[in-house]
């Protein structure tokens, strides 16, 4: 929850926390201009007095399902073509006059399009005056017998009003009228005839229950919010309000011919309300006066001839009436010189200009602009109120963007309980403003759910009340005081009787002389004493004479020396105040031109940021290239080393099997050469087996007649199944009695997909020279898989090995030694995997050792 914070007229400090539960929603208005023309198509009715329907026009008639479009709002009041300005303060405006009177503060604005009557509203006709004349008239007529004299109060700068007695007022006041040009506006001065209609009200209204025990004092201000900057419309310096020059940087162009205005700033005092600083306020001592001040801001207001207004208020106006109140001290007779005890109310009466669309309002150039800001401020206020709500009906705590433009800044503490919100739409029902009355409803309707905190009662001063009529009673001496002759009187001696009985008493008279000469006696006795106490008070008055002219002597040129420091010091604050406005321009410059530097800082930021990011995926797209060719050039490297193995080890297999070859003939020819004739012969070479197969070397046997022997082919374990026979080109017929047959087998060279694809089984015939000199045939099986890609897979299961050896079981010697596998088991499996092309796995749970499993690549079809 925000911190605590005190209205503007309020110095004591009041927590907000005990008035949540009070909340009033703001009260919204509507207000219906009637038509230009009558035969003009209307797309607003009345239905009631608080309920208004739209309708769609002619050119709008089909929405997107194609019916008729009839909406209809709801406000706290509507006010038809036919209302009269009366009626309409009585209801809207009265209240807050009543309120600012009493020392509560007030905030009522128009909102609408450009030329819905917003400023007649507020301002008014001749003959009719709006809203503002009548706000003045029923101040002054409620607070007219009580109002202080001029100059009793004074404002600071600091948002707040200072007291002066009845002689610094009465010395400001002769000091203001010798000035030759008065700022102040004179209650004696004639009625400006341009606005004498709007002010002469005939209805005579009051507030009630006036406090009679306090002076009041009644302050004008007036400020324009133009381009999102404020200007004080009452300053006085040199204006030209039709064509401000700018230059391309949105600042004001000095030149010879035309001073532009200073801007004012939005400070926060030490309550945390939020004011204008600079800004001129002007005391006021009737409407007169008020409007006089009023009309001379009005005239420099900046208003521009549109499209579809002659004279559109091109920024939103705020009136601000500043109401200053004070307790008389206990004597009734003068102000209270306590500044803790003086409530200060404010009533703000702001004209908003239109909500407009550029392509009906043709602008170009400074209108363009002007209307751009416009609807920039207009669509902040609608953001405020939509936060506002939100926060307020789902218990959210989001910021409200009061600093994105000055209106909703300088109004937020209204929005945040410091006084009551009153809001009047004005719409045109003619049907080319149908859509923007559209929005304009939508934006009413969102207000009106907004609610504002009551603001608190003021604080009483706690003095007797009827001190001011009580003290004007006392016009002379009271009840029984004597005066001084009785006095006198009374200390003479009695006289005797005068009454005379007989004519020979001759005592009576000699009595009466005798008490007439003590009075005469007396009485020249009480004369003397009185000249001479009226001499010797004479005296004295003329010492008191002498002493107060030599007093007033000295005081006057104390005065003097403080009159000149006086007047150095204000031409010293002239000067830093001049000097002041100047920084502050440049400050506006600078920070303006800190902005574009800050934007092209982000242009180039981003673009910066653009690079970097091209040349990181620049840089990723090179290392994943070399990375993929790392890759190509490992995998080329490794299929060429393997191709290279491969043909090694099929050259050496070739030249083992030539070495062999010719070992077997040396040893033959050994063997005949050096065999006696009587000894077994010997088996002949495997050569001329080769050569001539069916004939066989005749050589004496043991058993004489022995029939031929059949050839017998061993069977697979597995015949059942359908095998692919693979037998390398490059093997040797070893013409065994036992030879590998299998039945419903294909027989190839090489593996294919179409053999893999027809059979369930495999079988390699590999064959490798053993230590001992013979032919070592292996037999490799394995079983065929289908894989997910579509081929064929061999996982090799089990190993047969046919191994001849001589019966005599001597080693046979070569001349040569046949030269060793490379790397023994491995460069087994490199020649079958040559010659095969399998991959090498190991199969889990297999007694075998290592397992196989043969990859056959599919063939590609031709196109």
């Amino acid at each position: 929850m925000k911190p605590a914070r005190t209205k503007t007229p309020r110095k004591i400090l009041v927590k907000k926390g005990s008035q949540t539960s009070l909340k009033d929603p703001v009260g919204v208005y509507c207000r219906v201009r009637p038509l230009s023309l009558p035969d003009q198509e209307c797309c607003i009715e009345v239905i009631n007095n608080t309920t208004v329907q739209l309708h769609t026009p002619e050119g709008y008639r089909l929405n997107r399902n194609g019916d008729y479009k009839e909406t209809q709002y709801s406000f706290k009041q509507v006010f038809g073509i036919h209302t009269t300005q009366k009626e309409l303060f009585d209801v809207v405006a009265n209240p807050l006059v009543e309120d600012l009177i009493h020392g509560k503060n007030g905030l009522l604005f128009t909102y609408g399009v450009t030329g819905s009557g917003k400023t007649h509203t507020m301002t008014g006709s001749p003959g009719e005056g709006g809203l503002l004349p009548r706000c003045l008239d029923m101040i002054f007529n409620s607070i007219g017998s009580f109002q202080a004299k001029r100059y009793v109060f004074k404002s600071n700068d600091r948002n707040s009003m200072d007291i002066q007695c009845e002689v610094d007022a009465l010395l400001e006041r002769q000091k203001r009228e010798a000035m030759p040009n008065p700022k102040t506006p004179s209650s004696k001065r004639q009625v400006d005839p341009e606005f004498a209609d709007m002010i002469n009200v005939q209805e005579f209204c009051k507030a009630e229950e006036i406090d009679e025990d306090s002076v009041y004092g009644v302050f004008v201000s007036y400020i324009e919010i133009y381009n999102n900057y404020i200007y004080d419309l009452l300053e006085e310096v040199p204006f030209d309000p039709i064509k401000p020059k700018w230059n391309s940087c949105s600042t004001p162009m000095r030149n010879t011919d035309f001073v532009p205005p200073q801007s004012k700033l939005l400070r926060e005092d030490k309550n945390h309300n939020m004011y204008v600083a600079g800004c001129t306020e002007v005391e006021v001592k009737s409407t007169e006066e008020a409007f006089e001040v009023f009309w001379r801001g009005q005239k420099k207001r900046r208003i521009a001839n549109t499209h579809l207004n002659r004279e559109s208020s091109r920024s939103h106006s705020v009136f601000n009436i500043k109401l200053v109140q004070a307790p008389l001290d206990a004597d009734g007779d003068n102000v209270l010189q306590e500044k803790e005890q003086i409530t200060i109310s404010q009533l703000s009466l702001v004209d908003l200009a239109g909500s407009e669309r550029t392509n009906r309002t043709k602008a170009e150039g400074n209108r363009l602009r002007e209307a751009g800001n416009i609807n920039q401020s207009l669509m902040t206020l609608r953001t405020c109120m939509e936060v506002l709500r939100e926060n307020q009906m789902y218990g959210t705590n989001k910021m409200v963007p009061y600093r994105d433009s000055k209106l909703t800044h300088l109004f937020k503490n209204y929005f945040d309980g410091e006084g009551k919100v009153r809001m009047i739409v004005c719409v045109n029902p003619k049907a080319e403003d149908y859509e923007e009355s559209l929005q304009v409803m939508r934006f009413a309707e969102v207000t009106q759910e907004v609610e504002v905190a009551r603001p608190v009662d003021k604080a009483i001063c706690g003095l007797t009340p009827g001190r001011r009529y009580r003290n004007q009673a006392r016009g002379g001496p009271v009840g029984d005081e004597p005066l001084v002759t009785e006095v006198v009187l009374q200390s003479f001696p009695p006289l005797p009787s005068c009454e005379l009985l007989d004519i020979n008493d001759e005592q009576t008279l000699p009595r009466l002389i005798e008490a007439l000469e003590k009075r005469h006696h007396l009485r020249q006795m009480m004369i003397d004493e009185f000249h001479k106490q009226s001499m010797t008070f004479k005296a004295l008055l003329q010492e008191f004479d002498s002493a107060v002219v030599n007093k007033e002597n000295y005081i006057q040129g104390k005065l003097n020396e403080k009159e000149k420091v006086i007047s150095g010091q204000k031409l010293e604050i002239e000067r830093l105040e001049k000097k002041n406005k100047t920084l502050e321009y440049k400050i506006e410059i600078l920070e303006k031109t800190t902005t574009i530097y800050e934007e092209d800082k982000r242009t180039l930021q981003q673009e910066l940021e653009t690079q970097n990011q091209k040349l990181q995926r620049q840089f990723s797209d090179k290392r994943r290239l070399e990375a993929r060719l790392q890759g190509m050039v490992t995998e080329t490297t490794m299929k060429w080393e393997k191709e290279c193995e491969r043909r090694v080890a099929a050259k050496q297999l070739e030249m083992q099997n030539k070495l062999w070859v010719k070992d077997e003939k040396l040893k033959q020819l050994k063997a005949i050469v050096t065999e006696p004739k009587a000894e077994k012969p010997e088996r002949p070479s495997r050569e001329r087996d080769r050569e001539k197969v069916t004939q066989r070397a005749v050589s004496p046997s043991p058993v004489p007649n022995v029939p031929p022997i059949r050839l017998r082919h061993r069977r697979s374990r597995s015949a059942g199944d359908r095998w692919v026979d693979h037998k390398p080109a490059s093997n040797v017929q070893t013409e065994t009695v036992m030879q590998p047959h299998v039945p419903h087998a294909i027989t190839v060279s090489v593996a294919n997909e179409k053999a893999l694809a027809k059979c369930e089984k495999y079988m390699l015939t590999h064959q490798e020279l053993a230590s001992d000199g013979e032919i070592e045939t292996k037999l490799i099986k394995g079983d065929v898989y289908k894989t997910r890609g579509g081929g064929q897979s061999v996982q090799f299961t089990d190993i047969e090995t046919l191994k001849q050896e001589s019966p005599t079981g001597r080693k046979r010697r070569s001349s040569t030694a046949a030269p060793a596998p490379p790397d023994g088991t491995e460069s087994e499996w490199t020649d079958v995997e040559t010659r095969c092309s399998v991959a090498v796995e190991m199969r889990a749970g297999s007694q075998l050792g290592p397992g196989y499993q043969h990859h056959a690549q599919p063939k590609r079809k031709k196109p």
